[in-house]
């Protein structure tokens, strides 16, 4: 049985797509937020924040989506990681998760959702944060991930509203997880490269950038760089530049777009985001990579992170634009 065989989209790329998800919540927040609500809605950031007693601060979050890889176990770990990085993109350290479980009963055998719980299971105990129950249906889609609470220093929060002019750009894991899943989902051919990437837990890219003295990332996910890069500059009041040159690329990400394996996702991050794009001569197949819907992606971070590369940079805002892509002054 193959598990992307059962969903409509794959991973983080089943997402609703941003413009229409704006529109939704538009009038779900202002002026009856308390003031200890540090992190709600208004700027779309990865996790709700708020401050409690003895300067502490929780960082509440949940995601979940559709298989985007055939073996339960490793969609399982996926989809933990990626549920626990929204509490490392805003600074925090998870606490507690519990499971959010949607399966088709009647079609998968329960032997392979306990496989799913498994990796996730797994991932978790590897970020230190247990697993403490959770919620479950039955439904013609499978779909997995968490719900997850963490802690931060309210001082030293990672915002997507604190991006500042003259600062670098760094993109802790590579590109190319969309097109790679779409060919998985397509052929069965399965990356290695892109499952490593998508386990791969945020924690000590966020450890990093915190102790460079970041104080403004985003993880990228579902809305592709350029998506999130977008929200990131327009809650910031600046504009980014990306070097596309300077962004690195998972093993066969280029061959798998040329061969034609980009996700509905992935095309409407890019429609999304143009009219706000200053893309020169830079050709469609490398806007459409940029824009790729990861699962289980790095962090962007606002500041230079050793050990990370650098992509690009922030700029002064300009009238209407929130990306540049070019190569950045030297």
């Amino acid at each position: 049985m193959r598990l992307t065989e059962y969903a409509h989209g794959g991973g983080c790329a089943c997402k609703i797509p941003p413009g229409e998800l704006e529109a939704v919540v538009a009038g779900l927040f202002g002026d009856s937020a308390p003031d200890s609500l540090l992190v709600g809605l208004d700027d779309g950031d990865d996790a709700a924040v708020v401050r409690i007693a003895n300067g502490t601060a929780v960082v509440a979050t949940a995601d979940f989506f559709t298989p985007v890889v055939d073996d339960p176990y490793d969609w399982g770990r996926i989809a933990a990681a990626n549920a626990l990085s929204d509490v490392y993109a805003m600074g925090g350290t998870p606490v507690v998760a519990v499971n959010l479980l949607c399966w088709p009963r009647d079609r998968l055998p329960m032997e392979m959702a306990a496989e799913v719980l498994r990796g996730g299971l797994d991932v978790a105990r590897e970020a230190g944060c247990p697993v403490a129950g959770g919620h479950s249906v039955d439904d013609p889609e499978p779909k997995y991930g968490m719900a997850v609470t963490g802690v931060a220093d309210p001082a030293r929060l990672l915002r997507n509203d604190r991006g500042v002019a003259g600062v670098p750009l760094t993109l802790t894991k590579p590109l190319g997880i969309g097109v790679l899943n779409s060919r998985h989902k397509a052929t069965g051919e399965v990356s290695p490269a892109a499952v490593a990437a998508m386990i791969t837990l945020n924690r000590d890219a966020a450890a990093a950038a915190l102790a460079a003295g970041a104080v403004c990332a985003t993880d990228v996910t579902g809305f592709g760089l350029l998506g999130h890069l977008h929200k990131l500059a327009r809650a910031s009041g600046v504009t980014a530049r990306i070097d596309p040159g300077a962004v690195p690329y998972l093993p066969g990400a280029r061959e798998a777009l040329a061969a034609g394996y980009v996700s509905g996702g992935t095309r409407r991050n890019l429609d999304w985001v143009r009219p706000h794009l200053a893309a020169g001569d830079v050709k469609e197949d490398e806007l459409l990579l940029l824009a790729d819907a990861q699962t289980s992606g790095g962090l962007l971070v606002a500041g230079e992170v050793p050990g990370f590369p650098v992509i690009g940079e922030l700029t002064p805002a300009r009238a209407g634009v929130s990306i540049e892509i070019g190569q950045a002054p030297t």
